[in-house]
């Protein structure tokens, strides 16, 4: 029975979507998959003889699903995904209106791709690795440009849904760190990349995704991520791996600036509004944040501080 393994997972491979099939091998769920087969339910008892058969046959058997997957003239998986936006939150939508949208990926050739779009799309991904898709909002006509506002993504094959890959706001945190982690890797020196190749690929995100939900993180960062510098939480894990206890918020002080009472609406979707009584004071750090009210946009840092009208 053993010997006919290849047979059989093939014969009910092609009974099942094959596409979904190939998700559950990239989710780290093979060897759990294999055993739910329509036609094959029934676990097999190995003993120490066959162990090494069994094995050996389940190896060829992925390797053949990815040659044929891969090398076949027809690609028995499709690797277009239609977009689902995530909804903005609601302040955003009601002083700013629809947004266009800025994406960044990499397709499956594993090339850096981008494009612009308004509505509706889809896109070919890279389906051999963990594979971040970022979805940038920007409001032209108000001049705010892609990369103000915090973006939404997702993280191949985690958020596909059939056909769909879903976009989310919590998606665009783990999407950026994706990034920061390769950037990172690239910029860290020979000791560090020979030690543990800490790739974005190779990191746990089934397990990282669970950490904004978990009670014995930073509750000020669970309630809103981009709080947080992810630039340097990203260089730590590539020097020395992932502690959760550095999920806390980036220091912040006060600033007080000559504008508005708002409401004034932040870049991160986590975050509520500021709506002031007395003089605006607004929390700072040495990079430069951006607030928006209904009479214009407001940048500002531990230093200083600029108000820019709205030219309607």
């Amino acid at each position: 029975m053993q010997e006919n393994l290849c047979l059989i997972f093939f014969f009910n491979a092609k009974k099942t979507n094959f596409k979904e099939f190939y998700l559950k091998i990239m989710q780290n769920q093979f060897s759990r998959h294999i055993y739910s087969m329509k036609n094959y339910k029934k676990s097999l008892p190995l003993n120490a003889k066959h162990r090494f058969v069994f094995y050996f046959a389940q190896a060829v058997c992925l390797a053949l699903g990815v040659f044929f997957v891969l090398g076949c003239g027809k690609s028995l998986i499709d690797p277009q995904y239609v977009l689902e936006f995530p909804r903005l939150p609601e302040e955003w939508d009601m002083m700013l209106g629809s947004p266009q949208w800025k994406l960044e990926w990499t397709d499956n050739e594993g090339h850096k791709k981008s494009k612009t779009v308004s509505g509706k799309t889809e896109i070919a991904l890279a389906s051999t690795w963990a594979n971040a898709v970022i979805a940038k909002p920007f409001w032209p006509k108000k001049g705010i440009e892609a990369g103000v506002f915090k973006p939404a993504g997702a993280i191949f094959p985690f958020d596909v849904s059939g056909e769909k890959l879903i976009l989310s706001w919590q998606g665009g945190v783990e999407a950026v760190l994706y990034d920061e982690l390769a950037a990172a890797y690239n910029q860290a020196n020979s000791a560090a990349k020979a030690s543990v190749p800490r790739l974005p690929q190779y990191f746990d995100w089934a397990r990282f995704r669970q950490l904004f939900s978990d009670s014995t993180v930073n509750a000020d960062f669970r309630s809103d991520p981009w709080l947080a510098d992810w630039e340097n939480i990203a260089a730590r894990i590539v020097q020395s791996g992932f502690d959760k206890r550095r999920l806390v918020p980036e220091a912040r002080s006060s600033k007080t600036a000559s504008v508005n009472a708002g409401p004034w609406i932040g870049t991160s979707p986590f975050s509520r509004p500021l709506l002031f009584e007395g003089i605006p004071a607004f929390p700072v750090r040495a990079a430069t944040d951006t607030w928006v009210s209904s009479e214009g946009i407001l940048r500002c840092n531990a230093q200083t501080w600029n108000f820019v009208k709205f030219n309607y």
